[in-house]
């Protein structure tokens, strides 16, 4: 399995911001996908994920009702839309999945490179 994360860039506060990650080869109905990211000086947290074949989906706490997790299936891509964002929220992004999904964390059986996000004061 391959993962290639996309999207990133420069925002300000408030503003939306979309990022991808391409899934190639094979996710099974036990897998899960989501996203994790790191700041600078910081350790790598949690963000998001969503099981492979459902739609349940799990958030840290700063991204409730403000980020949203989503799978295309057609397309094998997942999505986190990201609205109001915050310079907090700077970070790279990482995309990750598991092959055997304990939700709602994310192992990281399987790691894209990451995409960075920074959010202007």
């Amino acid at each position: 399995v391959q993962l290639q994360a996309s999207g990133g860039g420069l925002v300000q506060t408030g503003d939306s911001l979309r990022i991808s990650c391409a899934v190639s080869g094979r996710l099974y109905s036990s897998s899960g996908i989501g996203w994790l990211r790191q700041a600078p000086g910081k350790e790598r947290e949690f963000v998001a994920s969503i099981r492979w074949n459902d739609p349940r989906t799990y958030y840290t706490d700063s991204a409730k009702g403000r980020f949203t997790i989503a799978k295309d299936n057609a397309k094998n891509t997942v999505i986190l839309q990201m609205n109001s964002l915050k310079p907090e929220d700077t970070a790279v992004y990482f995309c990750a999945a598991d092959r055997y999904f304990r939700a709602p964390y994310l192992q990281g059986d399987y790691w894209g490179q990451g995409t960075l996000v920074t959010v202007s004061s």
